[in-house]
């Protein structure tokens, strides 16, 4: 049995990618999460399988900290979420952070998601760190 993918045609970032017009880089930082249930953290958050995904297992707000060893450029971050998959709770705020370290990250991004099954892109540019809370 296949599979399906995270994102729906035309906004796939591994088709962007075969393009040249993405370049995955999630695997050159590390991930870690305020908290999370067994079996459904970093590895389950990163796989590319529509019946896997993070659940948090703590208190409010829950936070993605994606950390870049070296200076790193980020133009657009993808994010899958799905409101009608979820049982229990989806996320419905991001924020993206940027910053040289935890201790001085600036919000850059602000997003409100609304809409079940669907990819959204968050463009950043020229940061290193970002944290995510939902």
């Amino acid at each position: 049995m296949t599979t399906p993918n995270k994102t729906p045609p035309g906004t796939d970032p591994e088709q962007l990618e075969k393009t040249g017009t993405v370049r995955e880089i999630g695997s050159q930082a590390v991930w870690s999460l305020s908290s999370c249930k067994p079996g459904f953290g970093v590895d389950q958050l990163r796989a590319d399988n529509l019946e896997t995904y993070w659940q948090s297992d703590g208190s409010q707000p829950h936070l993605v900290n994606v950390q870049f060893r070296r200076k790193t450029t980020v133009k657009t971050l993808h994010i899958y979420a799905d409101y009608k998959s979820d049982e229990s709770y989806t996320l419905s705020k991001i924020s993206a952070k940027v910053g040289n370290n935890f201790h001085n990250l600036q919000e850059i991004r602000q997003l409100e998601l609304y809409l079940a099954g669907t990819s959204y892109r968050i463009y950043i540019i020229n940061y290193l760190t970002l944290s995510l809370y939902a």
